[in-house]
């Protein structure tokens, strides 16, 4: 039976973790605290308390897990925190994960912001990257931590689903804004859709670089129009470009392409096709009953 360590079981982790077990693999689930371990006692796999960024207490679940694991999959959170959180969580706990399990391929989570464009064009896994911000720049210093161990790096466009999605959330709450005219173009992808593609590249052994995010882009102007109309709400005011955002400002378009090659199609081709089919989606985000 091949062995995974999911290290950080939490919105995206868990969902995996719940999907290897079910397909025969022995899981290993870590999360940060002692409390979120004890709220997962139920699972029908082992979960530890353990935290990536101390090599010492990593280490230390190694030697005590007897077994190594085949594969461990990074997608452990910098709970919102800033430079060095991103530094200690991404690029410490790739540094310690690979140290403590050598033998294991590491599969790690990343996102789309790594990618600077901003002229809408479709962007591939060799596209350009020199993001502006910090944030994004150390999350490209993990990335190569991962790949010179030979791992895997998932670039993921803008999670939602299960209930959450910011943009829904800033839409019903009368938060969001046409910025700059609209013409900005979003990328996103489907919680569940975002597991079966880390549950793939870690049964297909596969390495390097996958985007992970939907069929259909959005532009922001097209998204709030169509919310609106769907929901008869008004339409969000247009106004500058915000200045407030942790990965900078980019308009691009992410190609799916590569990790399609491999068997993938993702539940939720668009946003718009989970808001008709994922029935929390709406409710949870706050937009109706």
């Amino acid at each position: 039976m091949p062995e995974v360590l999911v290290a950080g079981c939490g919105f995206t982790g868990l969902s995996v973790a719940r999907m290897l077990q079910a397909g025969g693999w022995c899981v290993t689930g870590l999360t940060r605290s002692e409390e979120s371990a004890v709220a997962l006692k139920d699972e029908p796999f082992r979960v530890r308390a353990c935290d990536v960024s101390s090599a010492p207490a990593l280490q230390k679940l190694a030697d005590e897990l007897g077994a190594k694991p085949d594969v461990v999959l990074h997608c452990a959170s910098s709970g919102r925190g800033g430079a060095d959180s991103y530094r200690s969580v991404y690029i410490g706990g790739a540094q310690n994960l690979t140290q403590a399990f050598p033998e294991a391929r590491l599969v790690f989570t990343s996102s789309t912001s790594v990618y600077p464009q901003t002229d809408g064009e479709w962007v591939t896994e060799d596209s350009a990257t020199s993001p502006e911000t910090e944030l994004s720049r150390l999350l490209l210093e993990a990335e190569n931590v991962v790949l010179k161990s030979g791992g895997v790096v998932a670039r993921i466009a803008g999670i939602y689903g299960a209930g959450r999605s910011v943009l829904l959330r800033k839409f019903f709450g009368g938060e969001a804004v046409i910025e700059d005219g609209g013409g900005r173009w979003i990328n996103q992808a489907h919680r569940d859709d975002i597991a079966t593609a880390l549950a793939l590249l870690i049964q297909a052994k596969a390495a390097g670089i996958y985007n992970i995010a939907d069929d259909h882009p959005l532009q922001q102007h097209e998204l709030y129009t169509r919310l609106a109309e769907l929901f008869t709400h008004p339409l969000p005011p247009e106004g500058p470009r915000s200045a407030i955002r942790k990965r900078a400002w980019t308009s691009k378009r992410v190609s799916n392409a590569k990790l399609r090659s491999l068997g993938w199609a993702p539940k939720y081709p668009s946003f718009f096709d989970a808001i008709k089919d994922d029935l929390n989606l709406v409710k949870l985000a706050g937009g109706c009953d």
